[in-house]
């Protein structure tokens, strides 16, 4: 749709009463939400394509174990940040 056309659109939605225009919101959003859904089944996640992204947890370390550490630095570089250390 031209940019003209969607102003055009737009300023007669404006026109709504606020409940008209809810509703309007509403109905679109269920209708792209289903959209997606549809676009969605049948797709596969590609895997690799978060390889390395955690590599703790390819070396054998427990998950729960790798977060907990992992969020444990971040925290003590944080920390170490807020009080003026490197």
């Amino acid at each position: 749709m031209a940019n003209g056309k969607i102003e055009d659109v737009y300023e007669l939605v404006r026109r709504l009463p606020a409940s008209e225009r809810l509703r309007l919101v509403e109905q679109i959003a269920r209708e792209l939400s289903s959209s997606a859904t549809e676009e969605i089944k049948g797709q596969r996640f590609d895997w690799s394509s978060i390889a390395g992204c955690a590599p703790g947890l390819l070396e054998g370390e427990d998950a729960q174990t790798w977060v907990s550490k992992t969020r444990r630095e971040g925290d003590e570089r944080r920390q170490n940040a807020l009080r003026g250390h490197r």
